[in-house]
């Protein structure tokens, strides 16, 4: 054995993960000092006018401000120290995985090695607190693709100015790197009342480590997180949640992806992988709603524009992109995918109530071949979802026929209320298995052959089901 390689069998990750963990809690305290600044300036305000009290406030302004980058600098030691845990973790896997093979150790060792010149670079990046004035920003027409080159143009002072002044619109712009708009929301966060599940998650230390890539907390609220930074990974998942989908249940669809992610490394220790929940879209709270299609619509859009953004920021070779719709959720991937144009490797469905189309050839924006649905035998949606027509079919059968009730709603239903159940072999995609007592939400059961085989898909496997 190499001494770099026992080096890196000795090393732990946790302890780096431990110094991350030490940064944030610095982003915490400058958060506190700041909020009680404020709260100060506030009260003099209140009391104190003229030219020196004028004086005292623009000092308190400066200094807040100050508090704000520094936080922001924190926040980014955070992710580069998290990141190089991750692929230290990653690194010891595959070299156990690796045995005598020289070759391959080798290989392992560059790789690490790299991540360790890259995290290098990244802190020192973080010595320097200057800001700079920023003139215009694009418009709003513009493409993710055109907002990525305008945030190039930018001097890394003239970034920080955008963070610490503006995140609003950085958190919030498709195009912009995941870990830049993770730095910007993050701020808007602490504004935010009842999100504290949200903060926890975000600040427990956990890995894979979140980004938050964007938060809107107007009515149900919408946020997309990813669980590691999808801009260095070369597999990305973006997974779109169904009805009642919301700020309140988002640690429970947000631990679906991470259960993705992190059987993904389980199972392909050398495909580093992000898993990402996209709540970017108004999820339907009832049936009536869930009923009309036009919140699919509109999200389909928005989804479509977040794709193309992970496209433009991403770091070297394009990552293996694959969308997974769950319910109602489905729906967005489908309409996302009925154009063409869109950006994704893979389309997953599960517990579909049709995805807007009639076969995986209507699909135009997914690659041939490269759609996969898996419905459970016990899953609801097969009698809750089915299509106005096969209701009426059932309905006369039950009527006509002695017996016919039983006959006619005790089987599943492959004309759903969105079209041709996608697990319908007549649909076209390439159908997968999940536990027949799954029900609607356990695809993502740990031990199951369903979050295996997400997994694979998501790491590019193509051949995980035969054709």
């Amino acid at each position: 054995m190499t001494d770099a390689a026992a080096r890196l069998r000795a090393t732990e990750p946790a302890t780096w993960r431990d110094t991350a963990s030490a940064w944030r809690s610095w982003a915490s305290a400058a958060g506190r000092w700041a909020a009680e600044l404020r709260s100060h300036a506030a009260r003099l305000a209140a009391i104190w006018t003229g030219s020196a009290a004028a004086a005292v406030t623009t000092r308190l302004i400066r200094l807040i401000h100050r508090l704000t980058v520094f936080r922001l600098g924190c926040w980014a030691a955070d992710q580069a120290l998290s990141e190089f845990a991750a692929d230290l973790a990653r690194g010891r896997a595959m070299l156990a995985a690796a045995g005598e093979s020289g070759v391959a150790r080798q290989a392992i060792l560059s790789l690490v090695a790299r991540s360790d010149a890259a995290t290098c670079e990244r802190l020192n990046e973080q010595a320097d607190t200057t800001t700079a004035e920023v003139g215009s920003t694009p418009p709003c027409t513009a493409t993710p693709a055109e907002v990525q080159r305008w945030w190039q143009t930018l001097s890394p002072a003239q970034r920080r100015e955008m963070l610490a002044t503006r995140p609003g619109w950085v958190g919030a712009a498709d195009g912009v790197p995941a870990g830049v708009r993770d730095l910007a929301n993050r701020l808007t966060l602490e504004e935010a009342p009842g999100l504290d599940r949200l903060k926890e998650r975000l600040d427990d230390g956990r890995w894979p480590r979140p980004y938050l890539m964007q938060l809107d907390t107007a009515q149900d609220g919408r946020a997309v997180v990813a669980l590691g930074d999808p801009d260095r990974a070369g597999a990305v998942l973006t997974q779109v949640p169904g009805m009642t989908a919301d700020l309140e249940s988002f640690g429970k669809e947000l631990a679906r992806a991470e259960r993705i992610a992190v059987r993904a490394t389980e199972l392909t220790p050398g495909a580093s992988t992000s898993a990402i929940l996209w709540l970017g879209y108004d999820a339907p709270d009832f049936v009536d709603e869930a009923a009309n299609r036009s919140r699919a619509e509109a999200g389909a859009a928005g989804l479509r524009r977040f794709q193309d953004g992970l496209r433009a920021t991403h770091l070297g070779e394009p990552a293996h992109q694959t969308l997974l719709g769950h319910s109602y959720g489905s729906l967005v991937v489908g309409e996302a995918a009925a154009e063409r144009g869109l950006a994704a490797d893979d389309v997953v469905f599960v517990g579909s109530p049709g995805v807007g189309v009639d076969s995986a050839a209507e699909l135009h924006g997914a690659p041939a071949g490269r759609v996969w649905s898996s419905t459970s035998y016990t899953d609801v949606i097969q009698w809750a979802a089915v299509s106005p027509k096969s209701l009426v079919e059932d309905l006369i059968v039950g009527q006509a026929v002695p017996g016919g009730a039983l006959t006619a709603f005790a089987r599943p239903e492959n004309d759903l209320f969105y079209g041709t159940n996608p697990s319908d072999p007549a649909f076209g995609a390439r159908v997968f298995a999940s536990r027949p007592d799954a029900g609607h939400d356990g695809y993502w059961n740990a031990g199951s052959e369903s979050l295996d085989t997400l997994a694979a898909i998501t790491t590019g496997q193509g051949d995980v089901i035969p054709r």
